[in-house]
């Protein structure tokens, strides 16, 4: 009998037994976990099966953020946000289990179609915030939008996932080994969130203006050479208009664009529901908008000093702490 206690999750086949899942096909990997389509043998139905890479196996704060990833979507139940049906452990191994959904990620979608046409992408990212307005109508804030968190079904729904670094009220903060104090992925964060503040319903919204921006653009409103460089540029830089950047979308779109990154949350959409009636009345952008030129302050450039510095030492200390949970396991 094969034991997974120390072996790899994504060593899992075709075929293999996982606790009362045979698993069915693997679907995506990602920096913390994989994912697998599974056949639940005691409910008798497909499900999708996320379980921890092994690089992450033994750090405690990961077993608290499966947990608390079920919990946040047990509370939200809507046509665009991914369902949760449980959890559990194998052989010490941490899972959730929920519905499997038969479509692509927007990232392959991105991938495949973009730059869209403005009545594609502003019908997906509608369909988004209005997933997102229930999110915050539940007191949860996503904190982590990005495309590949986010599926696209054959008829065009949009449905989220992964809560794992999600804000809900009253939490205490969770982040990997409990030691980062950023949130979120450096092509889709809020400068606030750079900044290492915990973020509301305004970051959710930039995250999702830069995904718009993405789809119409066919291209990431900051790049840098390494992540440290776009966090800076999301921090202190300006977004290249829009309707610049691809011709033939209107400045309305445009400045709509630019008002979700605005590096000022009280100068964003304040929710997702404003969102939505601007993107359904785009005639009603603010064109100053566009003309927003930001000063990176001595106290902006002092924090991404900081915030270089904390990196480092999160990589130094992360390391230590995940090798001596891997050697307590093997020696159990």
């Amino acid at each position: 009998m094969t034991s997974y206690a120390i072996m790899s999750p994504d060593m899992l086949q075709i075929g293999d037994q996982f606790d009362q899942f045979q698993i069915q096909a693997h679907l995506a990997q990602g920096g913390m976990s994989d994912i697998y389509r599974a056949f639940d043998m005691m409910n008798r139905r497909e499900v999708a099966l996320k379980v921890p890479d092994h690089s992450i196996m033994g750090d405690p704060a990961q077993y608290e953020r499966f947990q608390r990833e079920l919990e946040v979507m047990k509370t939200l139940h809507h046509p665009a946000i991914l369902r949760g049906l449980g959890s559990g452990k194998h052989n010490r191994i941490p899972y959730l289990v929920t519905d499997f959904v038969d479509g692509q990620s927007l990232r392959q979608l991105i991938e495949s179609s973009a730059p869209m046409s403005p009545e594609k992408a502003i019908s997906i990212i509608c369909k988004i915030a209005d997933g997102m307005a229930h999110c915050h109508d539940n007191g949860v804030i996503h904190r982590d939008l990005k495309p590949e968190n986010i599926l696209v079904t054959a008829d065009g729904q949009p449905v989220i996932m992964d809560f794992g670094l999600a804000l809900t009220k009253g939490a205490h903060r969770v982040t990997y080994s409990n030691l980062s104090a950023t949130m979120g992925t450096p092509d889709y964060m809020a400068p606030e969130q750079v900044e290492g503040k915990r973020g509301d319903a305004r970051t959710d919204v930039y995250a999702l203006g830069t995904i718009l921006y993405e789809l119409l653009a066919g291209k990431t409103p900051f790049t840098g050479d390494n992540n440290l460089a776009v966090m800076a540029m999301h921090l202190n830089g300006v977004a290249p208009r829009l309707d610049r950047e691809r011709p033939g979308i209107s400045s309305q779109i445009a400045a709509l664009v630019a008002r979700c990154l605005h590096h000022d949350p009280d100068q964003r959409y304040q929710d997702m529901r404003a969102l939505i009636d601007a993107l359904n009345h785009p005639e009603t952008a603010d064109l100053k908008l566009l003309d927003q030129v930001p000063t990176p302050t001595p106290m902006s450039l002092f924090r991404m000093q900081v915030i270089r510095g904390i990196a480092i030492s999160i990589l130094l200390l992360t390391t230590i702490i995940v090798l001596a949970f891997a050697l307590q396991a093997l020696r159990r």
